[in-house]
């Protein structure tokens, strides 16, 4: 259906606890590599997963760490193949991926702008038409020819969110970023998310703030052990992530 933006059916994703080095797991993650039956060398960090997402709505999802949410984003991402099921998306997807994952620390802002360009396929030209109003945007106009080693967490997140949402996509994935920053980035922030949307842009976030998911989602799930354990009620999501919390 065209008001699809994201389906998962099925999605499954095995990683090995035992890693002997960058070459395997990279067979893995691109489908690759032939696994042994060994069930107990394999960790499932995506099991069964359905889910679809309709252009337009902000979902968020929730759980503990370790429980599959970044694993989830990449396989909407296309940076990870499922071992098993289906994953459809429509349009261009932006994934930030966490606080200046993707960035070449010894690169200035200003460079690190023009390279993630350059990585989702804008040529030289419409980056440097489109660098002033990431810069303004990200409010680090003093710091962005200094090199990124220099930035603290703060100022990689405002230049992560500002490159990726300035580039228009029809699906951006945000993993654990809406969080970093002053209030005045973060409100921001959302209000240029809820810009998107009213472009009918989808948005996926993974988040510990319950606050953020009441004020930004239309639907949000809890997440544990690969598995969806509630269905897309916010307040549910909510409950179970904070008695699970308490638990701990």
């Amino acid at each position: 259906m065209t008001d699809i933006a994201i389906q998962l059916e099925g999605v499954s994703l095995d990683y090995p606890k035992q890693k002997s080095g960058g070459g395997l797991l990279r067979e893995v993650l691109t489908g690759r590599f032939k696994k042994t039956r060994d069930a107990e060398s394999w960790h499932r960090a995506l099991d069964t997963l359905n889910l679809t997402v309709n252009r337009g709505e902000v979902v968020g999802v929730m759980g503990p760490n370790g429980s599959g949410k970044s694993t989830l984003l990449r396989v909407i991402g296309g940076i990870y193949a499922p071992d098993e099921g289906t994953v459809r998306t429509r349009g261009r997807i932006s994934l930030l991926a966490g606080v200046g994952v993707g960035f070449n620390r010894e690169l200035t802002g200003r460079e690190n702008i023009m390279l993630t360009g350059s990585i989702f396929g804008f040529d030289r030209q419409e980056m440097l038409a489109m660098t002033p109003s990431i810069i303004d945007f990200s409010g680090i106009e003093k710091f962005i020819d200094e090199p990124l080693r220099t930035y603290s967490s703060g100022m990689r997140a405002r230049l992560g969110f500002s490159i990726v949402s300035h580039m228009d996509p029809d699906i951006l994935l945000l993993d654990e970023v809406m969080t970093v920053g002053d209030y005045d980035f973060r409100k921001r922030s959302r209000t240029r998310i809820e810009e998107m949307v009213r472009g009918d842009a989808t948005v996926v976030i993974v988040s510990h703030s319950p606050f953020l998911i009441r004020e930004l989602c239309d639907r949000a799930f809890y997440l544990e052990d690969g598995q969806f354990k509630t269905d897309g009620d916010i307040e549910k999501a909510i409950e179970q992530y904070e008695s699970d919390r308490d638990v701990d």
